[in-house]
């Protein structure tokens, strides 16, 4: 968690048994120069709501999504003051589980509603929400963001039908409980020694263009321009990027990349591989996406099937390391946040890497795989 928010946390808490929203609000914002907005005070460093109630499981309406949209980019904080205690809870769009009032009209393109406190959740895949654990839930958080988050809100809000659909693993069980066999013999094999020089080359053909792209704001955006500058296909659109990067205009031409498992597919006689590009920036602490559960199963359910993740480590000025590992590498899995909650009724959901196993593994490239563990992995994510 960063020092402004540990300090709001200690701040509030010297507060305890204070039993004055206002009171509080007025000392929170003068000690951090807060801004406001209507009800919402913000910095760069977080956002904040006041509210009070009898305990901390209060129902009380804490506000529009259309107004937590604008602060949806820092940790969005909601302090209840009761009796006793001073209560802090995260509530960015990915910690609700719901939106409760005038939404019956809310859609993708229409924003509408307001969340109570009752839609807030007090756990998130076995991680309470407090302040302790603020650092690592906005982490995830921040790999989703308010745009990733809506679909998953108007589906829980009204009920409308989700698009998506669960892959129904049968007769190809088998099949996907041998993927680890089959990523360790890739690992240990000339293609796999193949496949990293083959991305490598791309990265050092592109490398001034990716440093470019490192310094672009927004982790989204970001993500997706060095990932096609390695493995996009269309070159037309890979040279319009390039070119807009050196405008340095900051614009960039319009595109969309696959919602496919992978960046990269390459056919070996002996394996399928589908390799996904991820990027990190050394120097920030960011959650990369990882993948979609369902159309992980349904990819290591065909044979020869091998999925691998390539990440180019990036630091200003200079492109770092790249290190070429499967789903199942030991310290991979064990960095693996599976993130159930937030996924639709028709899907096992989406995980998600933390950080710091990403950065140790391009510091120091590991490909260990423990079969055990990822055919536990496998069974678990098979029974969701």
């Amino acid at each position: 968690m960063s020092s402004k928010l540990d300090d709001l946390a200690t701040f509030v808490r010297v507060h305890d048994g204070i039993n004055d929203k206002r009171r509080l609000c007025r000392l929170v914002v003068d000690q951090f120069g807060l801004t406001r907005d209507r009800a919402v005070y913000y910095c760069k460093d977080f956002a904040i709501r006041f509210s009070s109630a009898a305990s901390a499981n209060f129902s009380n309406t804490v506000l529009s999504l259309s107004n937590l949209r604008k602060v949806d980019d820092r940790p969005f904080i909601v302090c209840v003051t009761t009796p006793t205690e001073n209560h802090l809870l995260l509530a960015n769009s990915t910690f609700l589980r719901k939106i409760s009032h005038s939404s019956q009209e809310l859609r993708v393109n229409n924003i509408r509603g307001s969340f109570n406190g009752s839609d807030i959740e007090r756990q998130f895949e076995g991680i309470a929400n407090e302040p302790a654990n603020f650092g690592r839930l906005f982490d995830i958080h921040a790999e989703i963001g308010f745009d990733g988050n809506l679909p998953r809100l108007v589906e829980a809000t009204n009920n409308i039908s989700p698009s998506g659909e669960k892959f129904v693993v049968n007769t190809n069980e088998m099949v996907i409980l041998s993927a680890p066999d089959r990523a360790k013999l890739f690992v240990e094999s000339n293609d796999s020694k193949t496949l990293k020089a083959e991305l490598d080359a791309r990265v050092a053909k592109f490398k001034n263009e990716i440093l470019l792209a490192a310094l672009i704001e927004n982790v989204n955006v970001r993500g997706r321009v060095i990932e096609y500058l390695v493995a996009g296909e269309d070159e037309q659109l890979r040279q319009s990027l390039i070119a807009a990067l050196k405008d340095n205009t900051g614009s960039l031409p319009a595109f969309k990349t696959e919602n496919a498992l992978g960046d990269y597919t390459r056919e070996f006689d002996a394996f399928h591989t589908e390799t996904d590009v991820k990027t990190k920036i050394m120097i920030l602490k960011s959650n990369p996406k990882a993948y979609n559960l369902d159309k992980m199963l349904e990819f290591l359910a065909k044979d020869r099937s091998v999925f691998m993740f390539y990440f180019v480590g990036v630091d200003p000025g200079k492109v770092v390391k790249t290190v070429l590992v499967s789903m199942f590498q030991t310290s991979l899995l064990d960095a693996t946040i599976t993130l159930k909650h937030w996924s639709g009724r028709n899907s096992r959901g989406v995980t998600q890497f933390e950080g710091k196993a990403v950065s140790e593994l391009i510091e120091t490239p590991r490909s260990d795989i423990d079969t055990e563990k990822a055919l536990s992995f496998l069974r678990r994510i098979i029974a969701l």
